[in-house]
């Protein structure tokens, strides 16, 4: 049995990225992953290690300026794309707590209906006690 259910508002959201802020996003969540940290630092020790032991082959020799410049650059681009993604969130973030507070809003109205129905079926059930109680 299968439901049709409507798409939440992640869902949506997500739906109706563009193509950069998927882009930004699929950056984002490699690089502030345990496999990025991993394999950049096997990088770096093979580097480092291929420099030190290639006396006479080095291409960046300590103090590995060119892995420095490497570095540099990639902070240079990780940086605005990250901060793209954390901007995009907080407005994601904002909307839904929004969206919650209506939700709120309409749940609390509908209690107090509630209410205000409950109190009209206890006036009008005690009205009919009382004039039950007259008739005897």
């Amino acid at each position: 049995m299968t439901h049709n259910r409507l798409p939440t508002w992640h869902q949506k959201v997500k739906e109706n990225r563009t193509l950069g802020q998927r882009i930004a996003d699929a950056i984002a969540s490699g690089m502030g992953s345990w496999p990025f940290i991993i394999i950049q630092t096997a990088i770096i020790l093979l580097w480092v290690t291929a420099n030190i032991i290639g006396y006479l082959q080095q291409w960046d020799p300590y103090p590995f300026i060119l892995l420095n410049l490497l570095f540099s650059t990639q902070a240079a681009y990780a940086a605005p794309i990250i901060m793209m993604t954390q901007k995009r969130a907080a407005e994601r973030d904002h909307q839904q707590a929004l969206d919650d507070y209506q939700t709120n809003i309409d749940a609390k109205a509908e209690i107090e209906r509630l209410q205000e129905d409950l109190s009209r079926i206890e006036v009008e059930k005690l009205d009919e006690i009382i004039a039950l109680l007259k008739q005897r």
